[in-house]
């Protein structure tokens, strides 16, 4: 770990010895919350415009995307390796044999090194693992899945479509396979206490976790959120109330877990609330300072400190 946590760019640039870049598509996977395996709504919170790279471009093949995206990445940062961030819906959402075609042909490309395979936790099996297994023999391949809370209160609001016991499975599946684990988490529901909240650095802590990203809650248009927020106002966090909050849940949370993200940014174009008004370079800076200021660090009152990397 450097600095006061442990971010991904530092993990990735000692691991490979130099920065890696993500370049996003989007394959055409779809949700089975939203095409009626499980619900036709989603989420309550989703817009996948809220997180949608310009690069991915379904229009585009995804040999189109991944060459499109390296041209532009390497062409204004000078990047030389990369990974392919399989973003948008669920990105193990097909027969395993279409999943193969599709993870080979964006490893096919030399200067790919692993993938990143964002998807749901009740979206894997035994072949999809073994499939990702044999994969990272030879790839660094790192699968997150979209945990967003630890209570099934939670879970039930946002009609997620399944239980906090789903995810526990996916991970029991999933670990001791050479697979990378990552998880995504949700602050700021109004089911939760700051306590509550707080309370899931612990669990993650004790959890076979790998990599986390971290979003405060976000109001995005054209959502069932935003219908609810806007007949029934609820408490959204404020900027420096964030600050704080995001620096206790770094300091409570296990210091072998690699932080991919520690803020949401959605498109001001499609952000009801909260706006903040800040750059992503301002809110790291913030949330740096914050730590500073505490003289404090990533793991300094975790509960547990055990090591899965």
């Amino acid at each position: 770990m450097t600095g006061r946590y442990n971010s991904f760019g530092s993990y990735i640039k000692k691991r490979f010895g130099t920065t890696v870049y993500k370049v996003s598509v989007d394959a055409g996977f779809t949700c089975p919350n939203r095409d009626g395996k499980i619900a036709t709504s989603g989420c309550i919170y989703c817009n996948n415009d809220s997180f949608r790279a310009n690069s991915c471009r379904p229009a585009l093949s995804l040999t189109e995307q991944i060459q499109s995206g390296i041209k532009y990445i390497r062409r204004r940062y000078k990047a030389e390796k990369f990974l392919v961030y399989f973003q948008p819906h669920t990105n193990t959402y097909a027969p395993v044999d279409e999943l193969e075609r599709l993870y080979k042909d964006a490893l096919s490309e030399p200067s790919v090194i692993g993938l990143a395979i964002g998807t749901r936790p009740d979206c894997v099996d035994e072949n999809k693992i073994a499939l990702l297994k044999s994969l990272a023999r030879n790839y660094f391949i790192l699968i997150e899945y979209g945990m967003q809370s630890i209570y099934n209160k939670s879970l039930e609001f946002i009609n997620r479509g399944h239980d906090y016991s789903t995810f526990l499975k996916a991970l029991n599946l999933t670990e001791n396979r050479g697979i990378y684990i990552g998880a995504h988490v949700i602050v700021g529901f109004p089911t939760e206490t700051r306590e509550e909240m707080l309370s899931m650095a612990d669990e993650i802590s004790q959890l076979p976790i790998d990599f986390l990203k971290i979003h405060q809650l976000q109001v995005i248009k054209d959502t069932p959120l935003e219908v609810l927020y806007r007949n029934s106002p609820f408490h959204v966090f404020g900027y420096e109330e964030y600050l704080e909050f995001v620096s206790d849940f770094i300091v409570r949370l296990s210091n072998r877990i690699v932080l991919q993200r520690l803020f949401a940014t959605a498109p001001d174009r499609i952000l009801i609330a909260p706006q903040w008004g800040k750059s992503r370079q301002e809110i790291l800076r913030d949330i740096e300072k914050r730590l500073e200021e505490k003289d404090t660090y990533q793991g300094r009152k975790a509960k547990i400190n055990v090591g899965y990397i």
